[in-house]
């Protein structure tokens, strides 16, 4: 263990998303709880610990995940969504891998980062008439809508959850939830 601070995500509080509800409410719930989740997994450890990488040749790490879904929430809200003409968070090669290599990042620059993707995404979702708005991905060549946005990042969020998990667990054993 370093004598480094432990970090602190912002988001200390997982919120259970409701078993009835409109789709809007629920897509936005689960989003949500996944991202809580991601913070969590990720609370109170040390810089170094949260750039721990998981094994040779991987770079994974939870500070590199927490720097991925920044630059994901940026690039399916922002870019796609809201057809913002912006550079990506951590790549001027536009390559979301690179946001994986944390091995010199700064974990309040990352939660930084990420908490204000989050906040544009969760404002751009909250100020759309309705899932049915469109945005053009161009990797695809199609417009998609949020529906499928916020379909897509719960998804994204769960799947990286589960990397979650078993990184922390490396570090000092946590397991669960």
């Amino acid at each position: 263990m370093t004598s480094q601070p432990t970090v602190s995500t912002g988001w200390s509080e997982r919120v259970d998303p409701p078993l009835t509800g409109g789709e809007r409410e629920s897509l936005r719930a689960y989003l949500d709880f996944h991202r809580a989740t991601l913070a969590m997994k990720c609370e109170g450890l040390t810089d170094d610990e949260l750039r721990r990488q998981s094994m040779p040749p991987s770079a994974l790490s939870l500070l590199g995940l927490v720097r991925h879904m920044a630059e994901v929430e940026r690039a399916w809200f922002r870019r796609v969504i809201n057809a913002e003409d912006i550079a990506h968070v951590w790549s001027d090669k536009g390559d979301y891998q690179e946001a994986y290599d944390a091995t010199t990042a700064s974990a309040p620059k990352a939660f930084d980062a990420w908490h204000a993707e989050v906040a544009h995404a969760r404002r751009i979702e909250r100020a759309a008439t309705s899932l049915e708005v469109t945005g053009h991905q161009p990797r695809w060549g199609a417009d998609v809508s949020l529906r499928l946005v916020m379909l897509h990042m719960i998804h994204e969020y769960a799947r990286h959850n589960g990397h979650a998990d078993f990184l922390r667990e490396g570090i000092d054993g946590s397991v669960g939830a």
